[in-house]
């Protein structure tokens, strides 16, 4: 297997700085431009030598997307995993599209996520469908505290069926977990929701930091998982995984 270097994100990265190709023929290719291709086993691989400094190798990796409306705490979640940092204060809305990079290591194989964080405004959405095409994961945020973005949940999930590949990776995530006096969306209405359309859920708190890393763990132990699958082996079963690494952890009350 071959070992590739981690090319770090940048938190001033623009739609412009990796954007899906244009084939010239009104058609979109699932190659990045930005030097990333993804050949038939879905895996994005570089196309060119890494510049960055970064002694980190991976073995492979993917592209996941952080969804929702906007003010869930995408950003925040994304900065609590790669950074372990909560950014307080001040709402800012992300402004088109962003990334950011880390590598995990999954079961002894390097496993880099390159993480696109969007913007929720209904006015970015066309920049926002470009990139769904060559997603491997989609993390869908609502926020706990905000009805609304819950009642969303499920046009996001038409949308994400619309624009998605068939097999991707999706969970839900019920953020902002942390603010019990604030809560008007009950963990069971989330855990109902999800049922009902077949996608693992659970609850997340950037600010506490309550299942971040297992969210991303989890897409990534997955999208491993398919990569490497042995022929007899035993499909790998996500929200099983996450329901036994909360139970172990203790992690799992709201």
């Amino acid at each position: 297997m071959s070992r590739k270097k981690a090319v770090k994100g940048k938190s001033n990265s623009s739609p412009t700085a990796c954007s899906p190709k244009s084939t010239g023929k009104g058609k979109t290719s699932k190659a990045l431009s930005c030097g990333a291709e993804s050949p038939s086993n879905g895996v994005v691989r570089p196309s060119r030598p890494s510049l960055s400094n970064s002694s980190e190798f991976y073995d492979m990796a993917f592209k996941v997307m952080l969804v929702g409306d906007s003010g869930v705490g995408k950003t925040c979640l994304l900065v609590r995993f790669k950074d372990g940092a909560f950014l307080a204060g001040s709402f800012i809305s992300t402004v088109g599209i962003d990334f950011r990079n880390k590598v995990l290591n999954i079961d002894g194989v390097k496993v880099k996520l390159q993480i696109w964080d969007t913007a929720g405004q209904e006015r970015f959405r066309s920049v926002t469908h470009a990139y769904y095409r060559d997603a491997h994961a989609l993390l869908l945020l609502y926020d706990v505290t905000n009805k609304t973005s819950f009642d969303n949940i499920q046009a996001w999930l038409t949308e994400i069926h619309e624009y998605t590949q068939q097999d991707v990776v999706l969970m839900l995530l019920g953020n902002k977990a942390d603010a019990t006096h604030e809560r008007v969306v009950k963990r069971e209405e989330g855990e109902k929701l999800a049922k009902d359309f077949g996608v693992p859920f659970m609850e997340t708190s950037a600010k506490s930091g309550l299942n971040v890393e297992l969210a991303f763990t989890a897409v990534a132990k997955e999208l491993k998982h398919r990569s490497m699958k042995a022929p007899n082996e035993p499909k790998f079963k996500l929200q099983d995984y996450v329901n036994k690494e909360m139970k172990t952890s203790g992690c799992c009350s709201s």
